[in-house]
Formats: structure tokens, C-alpha cells, sequence
């Protein structure tokens, strides 16, 4: 499968020269105004070697053109839409460019840096598709296979259909027209949503909406087995209905693996991937550097409450530490969630750890949903992430063949197979109002691309 190139078989255009280090700075601040990018862009771990981070010509990047970014990123910080984040942006598994920008903290004036961890949120539901994939490849389960068979309160759910009657959202509880399949969580066609819908009432009676779950004290299995007393949004794949499918996917592996999702991760994915930084729940002696949640308000950035709502920093240190969810629990890095994002683009396998096949890559890349996934022109989903199939009706930068997402604290991710590109983008920001630094980075990340896929200059 000639799509999964790794650096070793690219023939990149020879370099006589090594391009600069990206460290042209454009702009300062008095100390007490907001960070510059130059304060932050050091990792709080110690410089690779040269040799270890090929410098962003060579890579196929203009560096001039990817400097761009230090002062866009700031803008979005002096003009008080961001505190800061963390940028990487890698071509044939190196980076081009990694940058720390802004604040970790404001308040404690903690300057951002490259190791920083981030609540990432949705982004959790690649890994674990990745992980029910592990499993259908061991031969555990098998994506076909209907959920009640691993969860047998599954076997036979319910839909809430409208009936309209007086022109209000009066509803009826129906029987599903079919089993709901693991592949139907895969692709949110399970009808399963975030507790809204017409039954909303319902699910807000039994505790259970939105996506945030750290403050549960009780096992995913548990809060899982009350989802599937209610009533669903859709019937079986009749519909992309973005809710709990992830987090009930969760479950279903803890059930085939014999193993808590938490330990499932570690073994088959983080562990071998170096991913040391990734949890449910944050180490203690870690909270220094897990970087502070806002919110873009008509009063402007504020630092969102410590709990009480997922508008908060959350329960992800002091919190009960029982519920794994696998739709949106998971804590990151830049540098560790774009590490997966690579194993997906060669093919499955880092640095000589094989995670998944080629197949099952190929298999989770495509689009699975036919028309319905209508979130973005040009685009459909696959297991786990969003699939474009069209350049021009989707308008922006990219390649046909990308898959992405993003999580709900305003990170996000991409894999473009075309042009050997990872993009990593960590923030924190909830919400996050009308800020386009996702459109702006893209833009700018294309803008600087030099050479075609193959490491040929262009013309």
C-alpha cells in the first residue's frame, strides 16, 4: 500500500544546506503585558539533537513562509482571544515546526510550554476506535458484531420519534428496527446523542447529558448500562447523531479485552507508542503543568470555574478518578497525541511498533456513512474521525483523504496522507466563540508547503 510512506522509502530533493532554525522574532512586550511567542517556544525538556528535527526546508516547508504563525499566534493573543497553546506541525514523521505561544496560566503568569498538557476532549474517540480495531484484529470482536452481545442491556433498544401533534415536540417511544452495531458507534449512526433531542427530559431525569464525565463516581460500565435504558435520537443507522457512541464503545471493549479501558490504552496503544504523558486522570506531582481552561465571553477571555459544570477546569486532578470515558476523558500533549497521529499515517507502526495493520488503517480512513454525516460539505466519516472527499465543496486548504477532529476545549488534529502532514494544534478554550485561529492555521500551514508529497520541489 504505497499511501503509507515512511521517511526511510521518500527520495526527498537533496539539500546542499540546512535551513535555519524558525527563530526569526517580530515582535516584543513589556513585562507586563501578554507573552510573547519568544518566551514561550522553549519545551520544558531538553533540546534533541539537530540531527533529530530536520529543519522545515528540508521537509518542504518555506520557513520563511511557516514564521508566519509565531505572529498570527500571537495576534490572537495580544487581541485577547487566546492565552496560549502549542503548535506541531510534522512532515514525514519530523517536525517542521513546534511551538509553545502565550500563557499556560495568565493569572499565575505561567509562560506556555511545549510538554504542556491539555484536556483533549473528543480527540479521546480516535484512540479508542483505534483500540475496539486492536481487538477486531486479535480476533476479539468484530465491528459487525451487534453491542449486545458484549453489552446485553444493548440487545434490544428504544427511539424517540416526534409526532408533531399540536405543533409541539411530543414524542413516542418506538422499538429499534435493529441491533445497534459496534460499527454504528464507530460512525455516530447509532442514534445515540449527548442527552438532547425530543426525549431530552428524560435524560436529564436520569444524569446524564453532555459530554463531560470526570466527576462521576461511578464506572463507565455503569453510566453506560443507563444510556441504554433511554430513548435514542435515530434508529440504527438511519442517522449521524454525535453523542455517547464513543463512550459506549468504551465499554464494549472493557467487556472483550477483560480489561479497564484505562489498562486497555496503556498495553495496546500508549505504552507502546511512548504516549507517557496521556491519561484519564492526571499524575499529581503533573498539575503544574496542565494548562488553565477559558472561556471567549462578551467580556472577553475569562478563566472558566474550577467545577461545577464542563464548562470548568474540571475534575481531572482532585476528582473521583472512576469513570474512563472513551468519548472525551483523555489528558495530552502535543508531542504524545501527534505520535498517534503518525502510527496512523505510516500505516499502524512508529518506530518499529506495529499498533494496527494497513488494512484496518485503510478500513478506519474511509468514508463509512454515505451522505449523512452533513457537519461539513465535502466530508464524511470513517471510524473515528471525519474523512474529506471533496477539496472544493469542502473550500480550504487540504488534500482528498484527510481525516481530522477536534475536542471540545478547541483542539484539534489532522492527518493529510497526500502530503505526509500531521498537524497537532492544543489549546484550551470553551467556549470559544467566533475565533478562526483553526481556519487561519491551516491556511498559513498550506500556505508554507514548498514541495509536493514525494519531497519534489515545485515549480
Amino acid at each position: 500500500m504505497t499511501r503509507y510512506r515512511s521517511l526511510r522509502t521518500l527520495s526527498l530533493r537533496p539539500r546542499t544546506w540546512i535551513a535555519p532554525v524558525l527563530a526569526t522574532w517580530l515582535l516584543s512586550a513589556p513585562a507586563a503585558a501578554a507573552p510573547r511567542v519568544e518566551e514561550s517556544v522553549q519545551s520544558a525538556e531538553p533540546s534533541a539533537p539537530s540531527s533529530e528535527h530536520a529543519a522545515a526546508e528540508t521537509l518542504g516547508f518555506s520557513p520563511e513562509a511557516l514564521e508566519r504563525l509565531d505572529a498570527r499566534l500571537q495576534r490572537y493573543v495580544d487581541e485577547g482571544e487566546l492565552v496560549g497553546g502549542v503548535l506541531l506541525v510534522q512532515r514525514y514523521g519530523q517536525p517542521a515546526y513546534h511551538r509553545a505561544f502565550g500563557r499556560r496560566d495568565r493569572e499565575q503568569g505561567a509562560v506556555m510550554q511545549r510538554d504542556a498538557i491539555f484536556r483533549i476532549a473528543s480527540q479521546t474517540k480516535a484512540i479508542v476506535s483505534v483500540a475496539a480495531m486492536v481487538l477486531q484484529e486479535e480476533g476479539k470482536l468484530l465491528i459487525s458484531h451487534p453491542v449486545g452481545r458484549y453489552l446485553p442491556e444493548y440487545a434490544e433498544t428504544t427511539v424517540a420519534v416526534v409526532n408533531g401533534e399540536d405543533g409541539e415536540a411530543a414524542y413516542e417511544t418506538v422499538p429499534a428496527t435493529r441491533p445497534i452495531t459496534i460499527r454504528d458507534l464507530l460512525t455516530h449512526t447509532a442514534g445515540v446523542s449527548y442527552g438532547n433531542g425530543p426525549a431530552a427530559a428524560e435524560w436529564s431525569g436520569a444524569g446524564i447529558t453532555g459530554w463531560y464525565f470526570a466527576d462521576r463516581d461511578e464506572p463507565i460500565r455503569e453510566t453506560v448500562r443507563r444510556i441504554a435504558a433511554l430513548p435514542f435520537n435515530a434508529q440504527p443507522g438511519a442517522e449521524f447523531v454525535y453523542g455517547y457512541s464513543t463512550d459506549i464503545l468504551g465499554a464494549v471493549v472493557e467487556v472483550a479485552s477483560g480489561q479497564p479501558l484505562d489498562a486497555l490504552l496503556r498495553d495496546r496503544i500508549l505504552d507502546p507508542l511512548g504516549m507517557r504523558d496521556t491519561h484519564f486522570y492526571l499524575p499529581p506531582d503533573e498539575r503544574g503543568r496542565l494548562a488553565t481552561v477559558y472561556s471567549l465571553t462578551s467580556d472577553g477571555l475569562q478563566r472558566a470555574p474550577d467545577e461545577g459544570t464542563m464548562v470548568s477546569q474540571g475534575h481531572y486532578v482532585d476528582g473521583p478518578r472512576r469513570s474512563f470515558s472513551g468519548g472525551a476523558g483523555l489528558l495530552s500533549t502535543a508531542r504524545d497525541y501527534a505520535r498517534f497521529q503518525q502510527m496512523l499515517l505510516q500505516g499502524g507502526e512508529l518506530d518499529g511498533v506495529r499498533v494496527l495493520s494497513p488494512s484496518s488503517v485503510e478500513l478506519m480512513t474511509v468514508n463509512h456513512v454515505g451522505e449523512l454525516f452533513v457537519w461539513g460539505a465535502g466530508t464524511g466519516f470513517g471510524l473515528g474521525f471525519s474523512v474529506l472527499l471533496d477539496l472544493g465543496a469542502r473550500g480550504t486548504p487540504g488534500s482528498v483523504g484527510e481525516y481530522a477532529w477536534g475536542g471540545a476545549y478547541h483542539s484539534a488534529y489532522w492527518n493529510d496522507p497526500e502530503e505526509q502532514l500531521t498537524v497537532t494544534y492544543m489549546t484550551q478554550l470553551i467556549p470559544a466563540g467566533t475565533v478562526d485561529d483553526h481556519q487561519v492555521i491551516r491556511a498559513l500551514i498550506y500556505a508554507a508547503l514548498r514541495s509536493d508529497s514525494t519531497g519534489a520541489a515545485s515549480p
